[in-house]
């Protein structure tokens, strides 16, 4: 199995078919904070982080954002006060891809650095 952290996000086809249950419980235990939830038919992967105060919250979204824009693949995430909660999917496919698990990884790293 490929560590996801270290794996870069491949381009994704309109038509690329989303990962089955199979595959995700392959991908899921490398990442195994996160929840796979299904909205609206679509699968997400979400997590939820903590933190002292809102300026520590927002230096860890940015730093997702920096992640996101290197690898051309954008979450969903909310910033609040101590909080912030990332869901990550593939709009393009309307569900869960390779590439949602690399970043959820890449994610996790994220938030490690700043504990360490």
């Amino acid at each position: 199995m490929n560590n996801l952290k270290y794996s870069r996000c491949e381009a994704c086809r309109a038509d690329e078919p989303v990962l089955n249950n199979k595959e995700i419980n392959e991908l899921k235990p490398q990442i195994p904070e996160w929840e796979v939830i299904e909205s609206n038919d679509i699968k997400h992967l979400c997590r939820s982080f903590i933190f002292k105060d809102f300026k520590e919250a927002l230096s860890f979204t940015n730093r997702i954002g920096d992640s996101a824009e290197k690898e051309g693949h954008h979450p969903s995430i909310v910033t609040k006060w101590g909080k912030v909660m990332v869901s990550w999917w593939t709009h393009k496919i309307k569900g869960l891809h390779r590439n949602d698990f690399i970043m959820a990884a890449k994610t996790d790293g994220i938030y490690r650095s700043l504990s360490d």
